[in-house]
């Protein structure tokens, strides 16, 4: 086979990467908590929607994969008078899912109204406003709450009283006790551990597009400092950013950020392919991206609700998960590619990287074979809604592609015309993808 055949060969096989094309709809539902006369009434921000149709939230991360995705549709066009009644048409079997216990009763709520915006870009999550309320039991004193698993993840806030409790559930969970005069809000140590995983979250799985954009960041260069200089740079810009947008100074649409964000990906790995090396202005130019991501971050993050008696801690827990998430991503891509780069550069360890690459494409290959063949029969194909098919497929692609390097050592720059180009050139393609469904469909 000549080098030219296997460098088309790769390109083909890397638009495997296409198959995590998908767009960021599912989003939690925040729940603000408040006792009146003698009730708790909850005011819920979510996507009605997708409880109407009857999407499992916690199966998908973007609706259009949901085999309900032809009744969502046509949901999210509905008139907001028409989409209220078949909501609260839906209702009595949304309360029996919803859990609201008093010590060892539990209450099934009733609904008090529902509030849908006019129809606008069906394109983009449409968020809607319902109020439930359930009597509070005599000598009552503390409650817990939550909902069933298909509901998705639901951010609990206490309103009208002192330090009061803010929780986020994972789909299915049950909140701790929570006192009904107030004093269970979690402390500022514990709401930074708590954001965390947030923020690692909304890279691994969650952030496709971020994953990316760092690979594209990755495959610039096999030496580190010019992998340094980028992410530093990526770094500072998101982080500023972030914090500016989540303290209410910024605000920018996010159909403005999300396409900007799918050409940030285009233009990094189109200058992998074109450049050689760190040009003077690519650190510059992936700041500014980095100003752009740092807006979808938050964009993500006001999502979830930050809570206001522990906003700093929550927003650096946050920007700090997002920051593992990051070196998490390049730690694996290092892992995959070291042995290639070494060859690459002269070591004489083609034996060893050999049996390596093939031991990793078998691995991954095989699992990305069975879990794509057996979804629905194993009880774990997926992660956070997104198949695991999406990640170990292109993984398997980058193992062979290692391989072939390895194979083609004798030919200058085996790596970056096997590999790292290649590799650009999918993501680029993804990423072109992207901008056009972001900006058009």
């Amino acid at each position: 086979m000549s080098l030219r055949a296997v460098k088309s060969s790769a390109l083909v096989l890397l638009l495997t990467l296409a198959s995590v094309a998908m767009a960021h709809e599912v989003l939690p539902a925040i729940a603000d908590m408040t006792e009146v006369d003698g009730a708790l009434q909850f005011e819920v921000r979510a996507n009605v929607e997708s409880f109407v149709a009857g999407i499992d939230l916690t199966d998908v991360a973007d609706t259009n994969a949901a085999p309900e995705a032809a009744d969502y549709d046509s949901l999210r066009a509905l008139d907001p008078a028409t989409l209220a009644g078949r909501f609260e048409a839906f209702w009595p079997k949304m309360a029996s899912r919803i859990t609201v216990r008093f010590g060892d009763s539990v209450v099934t709520p009733n609904l008090i109204g529902v509030q849908v915006p006019e129809v606008g870009d069906t394109g983009i999550v449409r968020p809607s406003t319902f109020q439930f309320a359930v009597p509070i039991p005599a000598g009552a004193d503390s409650v817990q709450v939550g909902w069933d698993t298909a509901f998705g993840t639901l951010v609990i806030r206490q309103q009208g009283v002192e330090n009061p409790y803010d929780g986020y559930l994972e789909a299915g969970a049950i909140s701790d006790s929570i006192a009904l005069a107030g004093g269970g809000q979690v402390g500022q140590w514990q709401t930074f551990a708590n954001y965390l995983p947030v923020g690692f979250d909304h890279i691994v799985p969650l952030g496709l597009d971020h994953i990316l954009f760092v690979l594209g960041l990755f495959f610039l260069s096999t030496h580190f400092r010019p992998l340094l200089w980028q992410v530093t740079s990526f770094t500072v810009a998101h982080t500023i950013t972030l914090a500016l947008a989540a303290l209410g100074y910024v605000s920018v649409p996010s159909s403005i950020v999300e396409p900007i964000i799918a050409a940030s990906i285009v233009f990094v790995a189109v200058e992998n392919i074109v450049a050689r090396g760190l040009s003077p202005w690519r650190p510059a130019v992936v700041f500014g991206f980095g100003l752009l991501h740092g807006l979808g971050f938050a964009s993500v993050l006001g999502q979830f609700g930050l809570p206001a008696g522990a906003f700093i801690p929550a927003l650096i827990g946050f920007n700090i998960g997002v920051e593992l998430g990051q070196l998490f991503v390049i730690a694996v891509a290092f892992l995959c590619v070291w042995q290639a780069i070494r060859v690459d550069r002269g070591a004489n360890e083609v034996t060893q990287a050999s049996a390596l690459y093939v031991v990793l494409i078998i691995i991954f290959g095989s699992l990305a074979v069975v879990l794509e063949v057996a979804t629905g029969i194993l009880p774990i194909t997926a992660v956070e809604g997104i198949p695991l098919f999406t990640f170990l497929a292109p993984l398997t692609v980058l193992s062979f592609l290692c391989l072939l390097s390895v194979h083609f050592r004798d030919h200058l720059s085996a790596y970056r015309r096997i590999v790292a180009v290649p590799a650009s050139a999918a993501i680029a393609v993804v990423g072109a993808y992207w901008f056009v469904e972001r900006v058009f469909l």
